[in-house]
Formats: C-alpha cells, structure tokens, sequence
C-alpha cells in the first residue's frame, strides 16, 4: 500500500541518534535546545519552545496568552480536532470559523463578519487560531489587522507548514502570528518521532511557554518567592506539565532541518506533476496564492459531486493507494455536537468535506509510485466515476 504521507530517514538521521544514545543527556541535555535555534534561526524568530508533540504546543500557547474559563476561542472546522480541543483543555469555549472554498482555510472575509456581529452580542474571542492547512499559509495579514481591531491574540496552527512562505517571509517568523506552532510527527515536514514547536517573538510569552513545559518549576532565583536554600533549589511558581522533548528526538530533529529545504522542493515537484496530469478530469486540485507558497504537506483534490468521492476512494484503496481524507469538520464530531453544532453550521467546510480526498504526498514517493496513483485516478474516473458524472 502506496501511504498518503511518510518519513524520509536516512544514515545521518540514524546516526544522530545513536550520538546522542551514546551521551550522557538522553533529555534534558543540549540537544533539544540546539534544536530549538536551528528551528528559530530557519524561520528568523526569536524565541522557539521544543514540546512532546504540536498538540502540547497548541495546549501551552493558548495559556501562554492567557486562555482560561469564560473565555472564547475560535478556530477552522478544517483541521485535525487538537486545533479546537487545546482550548477546551483550558476550560475556555469554543467555536469555528467557517473555510474559505479555494484554500480550505479559515475566511478572513467569513472571520470579519463573526466579529462584527460578537461584538454586538459581547462574545468576542481572546483568541483565534487560524491553520495553514496543507501546508498553504492562511490569509494572516487579514487576520492581523482584525485581531488589532478586535484584540484577540492569534496562535497560528502551522503544523503542516514548516518550510512555507508567506509574503515572501517564512512561516513561524512571528512577523504576524503572537504563536505560531509546528508539528514533527512523521507524515509532516520534518520528523522527530512525535514532536512539537511553539514559535514567537515575545519573550514573555517564551518564558511563559518554557515555565509550563516542564511542571511550572523555575531555578530562575528572580522568578522565586523569597530566597533559594541554595544552589540545589527549585520552586513550582505554577501549575505546569511534562511536556519536554527528550534529547534523542530533538538530535533526530537537527537532523532533519538539513534537508527541509530538500524535502519542500521534492513535495514541490510533485504537487507540479500531479497538477499537469489530473487537469481536464471531473475533480479540482489545490491552487497556490500569489502571495504564499505552500510547504505542500498534503495535495487533497476534491471530486467534481460528492457521490463521486466514495468510489474514487474505493477504487485507489483497491488500487494499493492508501489515499485519506482530511478532514471531517470537527464541529460534526459526535464530542463537538453536544456543544450544540449541527450539520449546515460551516456550509463551505461540509461542502469541502464532502469532496475531498488526500493522494500520496512526501519526499521518497517515487516516481514509478506516483505514476500508478495518476494512473489509477485516471482510470477511475474513466470508468466507475464517470459513470456516476454522465447521470447528471
């Protein structure tokens, strides 16, 4: 089975670990900071936060800016459920933001609107998280100039966008976002086995992420209450979590940035085969704006009618393509329904849904591989699937 996303692990990446296996620091060491600049320093931000995974990131950003009981977040229905969930760990509500239909990403024109109205009804969010889904960076300097508005806080989800551009300056660069998050889990840019990153420009808010982390414990004497007992004290100044990375990881991580540039350009160029293969079929593919480029994580085209997308699923699963859907709208999980959310809620993420399917995407699909998927779409719909489109 041909899957829709996988690592690329070679000798160096091996090799790095085994190092640090090797060393006395299995966490806690030098590698997961390293790891930290070698991120900051790619995006040009100032301040880079390692984490276990992207939804910890998420979880520790939105208490980082101060989400809590009776406060309101709003994040993109088109996303993997941690986007929404990292609020609720905070005790805060929640709520979507309906798509924009070409980009899967959040509207700021739909985002504009909620506001205006939260306004009159005074629920307006503390913060808003915006994901770059698939990789394309979302509209942020739109959401920048709302949320200076309205003053919410904006905690970008770039977990599939590490590597992306966004008005010529890289994703995470903290130029628009207050946190930006990335993931490191082995189908997106780069890998660490599980991982995350939170990214920001503000030191408080660095601080802030660095404290909760690791158990709210400082060894910081300014941050103490009273004086240490001496060079062996730590005070618990709030309540945090063991979120750390460990250093195996992080040393997987450095490993590889060296060939994060690689990677985006090997997605890059397949994304550009897969789009002059599948042109004139009864199916859209993902478009790129002019003023971003996308990491490419995912390449999702979406069915010309929704009755279509079942078969053509069937018949790449038949066809040994491991082909997935990102992603059901998490307002239509059963846990978000009993908030009260309904089918017609967000019509144009339903709508999306209700089309799109994920091809293979990642740097060692090999050519040979991607041929039988274009192949395999192709055939599809010039037999099952066309069937169903010459009934309309």
């Amino acid at each position: 089975m041909i899957p829709y996303g996988r690592q690329s692990i070679d000798e160096s990446d091996i090799e790095a670990v085994v190092e640090v296996l090797r060393s006395d620091w299995l966490t806690q060491g030098p590698a997961g900071p390293a790891f930290e600049r070698r991120v900051a320093q790619f995006c040009g931000a100032s301040h880079a936060v390692a984490v276990c995974n992207a939804t910890a990131a998420l979880h520790l950003a939105c208490l980082a800016v101060g989400i809590g009981p009776g406060d309101i977040v709003w994040t993109s229905p088109i996303s993997f459920v941690a986007s929404a969930n990292c609020a609720l760990y905070c005790g805060a509500e929640i709520d979507f933001v309906d798509i924009d239909p070409l980009t899967a990403n959040m509207s700021a024109e739909a985002l504009a609107v909620k506001l205006r109205e939260a306004t009159l009804t005074g629920r307006l969010p503390k913060a808003v998280i915006p994901v770059d889904f698939a990789g394309h960076p979302c509209n942020l300097s739109a959401i920048r100039r709302l949320a200076d508005e309205f003053g919410f806080k904006i905690i970008e989800d770039a977990s599939h966008a590490l590597g992306a551009y966004y008005q010529d300056q890289p994703i995470g660069c903290g130029r628009l976002a207050d946190i930006s998050v990335f993931s490191f889990h082995p189908v997106k840019m780069i890998t660490t086995g599980e991982g995350g990153m939170a990214l920001t420009n503000s030191c408080e808010l660095a601080n802030r992420l660095r404290l909760l982390r690791s158990h709210g414990i400082t060894r910081d004497s300014t941050e103490m209450l009273g004086k240490p007992h001496g060079p062996w004290y730590y005070q618990q100044i709030a309540l945090g979590y063991n979120f750390r990375l460990p250093d195996i990881q992080a040393a997987l991580g450095i490993s590889q940035m060296s060939r994060l540039e690689e990677f985006v350009e090997a997605r890059r160029k397949l994304f550009a085969e897969y789009v002059s293969n599948l042109e004139g079929l009864p199916l859209s593919v993902p478009k790129e704006l002019d003023d971003a480029k996308s990491s490419w994580h995912l390449f999702v085209i979406r069915t010309e009618r929704p009755e279509m997308r079942p078969i053509l699923y069937g018949e790449l699963r038949a066809a040994g393509i491991g082909v997935n859907v990102h992603y059901i709208p998490i307002h239509l999980q059963p846990f978000y329904r009993r908030f009260g959310f309904q089918e017609g809620d967000f019509p144009h993420a339903e709508e999306y849904y209700s089309k799109a399917i994920s091809l293979p995407l990642y740097p060692g699909l090999t050519e040979t591989d991607q041929r039988h998927v274009i192949s395999s779409v192709q055939s599809a719909f010039s037999c099952r699937v066309k069937s169903i489109s010459e009934q309309h």
